[in-house]
């Protein structure tokens, strides 16, 4: 554990990372259904599907 964390990030991180077609769509679809609602000082989340 402790030789994975001394590794630079750069060594370890593709350069060529790109979301798939599918994964936008489901990151929009979801932040479309989120509600987050604030009462007295508590917030809820829900999600509305």
């Amino acid at each position: 554990m402790p030789k994975m964390y001394s590794q630079s990030r750069p060594n370890r991180v593709s350069k060529n990372l790109v979301p798939t077609e599918e994964t936008i769509r489901f990151l929009l679809d979801y932040s479309k259904a989120l509600s987050v609602i604030s009462y007295k000082n508590v917030k809820f989340e829900a999600l509305l599907n």
